[in-house]
């Protein structure tokens, strides 16, 4: 694996390279979407279930299912590829959201209410800080997700660490097959434990513990 890692080392870099592109910019959408979504829905709770009914359906959906539904729609390369991990990743930073936020003491909102706080201010001070921990949680559990599921968008001309794997595999080509699933799996850990590390600094820098 290595061996071939060091004979074709353009190729590997490429492909590592895309599959970054295309979990950063499916992750970015992400969080312009789940973030503001998950607010918006704590403010509005008569459209909170029709949306987390929805969410919950698009969970049960298969992540190669939904890059290939974007086939006729958006045919193949890296938008549709984009599109399909932003839908997989979407419930899981959605529902973490409108759950921490939604779970936050209501006895410690009110008592922000009672000293004259504004709701952007009760937003801003009280509920987003003490919901950071499971929001927090929801991005980790959506980036790690992004960059498994990515190996797939070779299916559908994405590229990424997909293309090692699949033309490993149609070429009997064992080193390149291993060297593209134990990248993916690599990668995902480390995405993992950043984001792990990353949570544990921005929970104690707002002064709380998980």
């Amino acid at each position: 694996m290595l061996q071939w890692i060091a004979d074709n080392p353009r190729i590997f870099t490429v492909a590592l390279q895309n599959h970054l592109w295309l979990s950063a910019a499916a992750l970015a959408a992400v969080l312009l979407i789940a973030l503001p979504l998950g607010l918006a829905l704590t403010r509005r709770r008569a459209l909170a279930g029709a949306a987390i009914g929805i969410v919950n359906v698009l969970r049960t959906v298969p992540s190669l299912a939904l890059l290939v539904i974007m086939l006729p729609v958006l045919g193949t390369g890296f938008l549709p590829s984009v599109v399909a991990l932003t839908l997989y990743g979407l419930p899981a930073l959605l529902l973490n959201t409108y759950t921490g936020l939604t779970e936050v003491d209501r006895d410690i909102v009110d008592a922000a209410r009672g000293q004259g706080f504004s709701d952007r201010q009760v937003m801003t001070r009280i509920e987003i800080p003490l919901a950071l921990p499971v929001v927090f949680a929801g991005v980790r559990t959506a980036a790690v997700q992004i960059v498994s599921a990515a190996t797939l968008a070779a299916f559908i001309g994405g590229g990424g660490l997909g293309e090692l794997i699949t033309s490993g595999m149609a070429n009997f080509n064992f080193p390149q097959l291993v060297a593209g699933a134990l990248a993916v799996a690599l990668l995902a850990l480390a995405v993992e434990l950043a984001f792990a590390a990353l949570e544990r600094v921005m929970t104690r820098s707002t002064g709380l513990r998980d």
